[in-house]
């Protein structure tokens, strides 16, 4: 956020998800496993709606294995602005890294 700041581009940071239920470690599991264990694990705080109105949101990830964390994270976001706020409709993401296994299909 800051970087793009000191581009000229107004950004923040707002930690609107968090973690409903705990999860199982996902190393070692599939795709189709990884997508059950996070299914329904976040949601988003009271106010996300409020505090991504006229804004676009941007998920960010360290690493994408085989996206199960961002889709979770979209789905949260979305579940949270009941499909009318237009920062859900126009959610993004940024990774830092992506693994192998993310364009392996055959694996996932």
């Amino acid at each position: 956020a800051g970087e793009l700041r000191r581009a000229g581009t107004p950004a923040r940071v707002l930690p609107v998800l968090r973690q409903r239920r705990e999860v199982a470690d996902q190393s070692g599991l599939t795709a189709r496993e990884r997508a059950e264990n996070l299914s329904g694990a976040l949601e988003a705080v009271a106010g996300a709606g409020r505090l991504l109105a006229g804004g676009r949101a941007v998920l960010v990830d360290d690493l994408m294995t085989t996206g199960a964390s961002l889709a979770e994270s979209a789905r949260a976001l979305h579940m949270a602005g009941g499909g009318r706020c237009p920062a859900f409709a126009r959610t993004a993401a940024a990774v830092i890294a992506a693994s192998p296994m993310s364009f392996d299909i055959k694996r996932n």
